[in-house]
C-alpha cells in the first residue's frame, strides 16, 4: 500500500512573494536550453547544473553519458538533474551520510529552489523516501506542480527570490549555505579538519622595559662573572709616636750655617 503525500502548509517565504525584481549581484542566473543556441552555452548550463547540486564535481564525480545526451538533445534538464539526483556521487554524498530529515532539506532546496516550509514537510517527505526510495522521491518532486510551474522541462532550477527590495544582502545559496554531512557523521570523520603544510608565522611580541635591549646590563652579566675581583696589598702597621716629619730630608741654608 502507497502512503500518500503528507499535507502540509506552506508559510510565506522569499520564494512565495511577488515583487518587482532589480538586477544585482544577488539576482540567480536562469539557465535554460530554450536560449541556449551553440555548445559552449550548454556546457555554461552543465557547470551550473554541477555547482546546483554538488557544489563543485572532480573529475570523478562527473556523468559524462549524462552530458554527451543533453548536448545532444536526446533529453532534457529535467532529465538531466534526475540522473544527477540518483547518480552514486549525489547518493554517496547526502543520502548515505545524513539522516533522511536532512537529506530531505538538502534536497528541495536544491531541486525546488527553496526552504522547507517546517518540520512536517520533512516529516511527509521523509516518510516518501521511508516508503519509496530515492528513485519515488525524486520522481514525485520532478513530477511536482511547483516544480513543473517553476521549472519545467528546460530551465535548471535556481535559488528562487533570494533577496527582497528592503533587504541589503541576499541569502546565502543553498549549495554554500550549510555543511553537507550530518553532525553526527562529522563527529566520526573527524570533522572539521585543519590540514596545512605552510608552517605558522610567527609574531615577535613588542619590547617592554623589561626586555633586554641594547645597554642593559644584564647582558653584560656573563662578562662580569668571569673578571676576578682585585685583592687587597700586604697591610703596614704604623709605630705609635713615629713622626714623619723627622724622616723628610731637610737641608739647611748658608745663612744657618754663618
Amino acid at each position: 500500500m502507497v502512503i500518500p503525500l503528507l499535507e502540509y502548509a506552506p508559510k510565506t517565504q522569499n520564494a512565495r512573494v511577488s515583487g518587482y525584481e532589480i538586477a544585482g549581484d544577488d539576482q540567480p542566473k536562469i539557465y535554460s536550453t530554450e536560449y541556449l543556441f551553440s555548445p559552449d552555452d550548454i556546457a555554461e548550463l552543465i557547470e551550473a547544473a554541477y555547482r546546483q547540486f554538488f557544489f563543485h564535481a572532480f573529475a570523478t564525480d562527473r556523468e559524462p553519458f549524462l552530458e554527451s545526451q543533453l548536448k545532444n538533445g536526446q533529453i532534457t534538464v529535467r532529465d538531466f538533474v534526475r540522473g544527477l539526483l540518483l547518480s552514486d556521487t549525489y547518493r554517496r554524498s547526502f543520502y548515505e551520510l545524513n539522516s533522511n530529515y536532512r537529506f530531505v532539506e538538502q534536497t528541495v532546496q536544491r531541486v525546488l529552489g527553496r526552504d522547507t516550509y517546517n518540520e512536517r514537510e520533512k516529516i511527509a517527505w521523509s516518510i516518501v523516501v521511508a516508503t519509496k526510495g530515492i528513485v519515488g522521491f525524486v520522481d514525485t518532486l520532478l513530477d511536482s506542480d511547483e516544480y513543473l510551474g517553476n521549472f519545467g522541462d528546460s530551465i535548471l532550477p535556481y535559488q528562487r527570490r533570494r533577496v527582497l527590495p528592503s533587504r541589503e544582502r541576499g541569502e546565502t545559496p543553498f549549495n554554500i549555505q550549510s555543511p553537507r554531512y550530518d553532525e553526527y557523521y562529522r563527529s566520526i570523520l573527524g570533522f572539521p579538519k585543519f590540514v596545512g603544510t605552510v608552517q605558522p608565522r610567527r609574531f615577535k611580541k613588542p619590547a617592554t622595559s623589561l626586555d633586554l635591549v641594547p645597554g642593559n646590563p644584564a647582558l653584560y652579566m656573563d662578562l662580569a662573572k668571569t673578571i676576578s675581583p682585585l685583592t687587597a696589598g700586604p697591610s703596614v702597621s704604623i709605630p705609635s709616636g713615629m713622626s714623619f716629619l723627622d724622616k723628610v730630608p731637610y737641608r739647611k741654608s748658608e745663612s744657618a750655617n754663618g
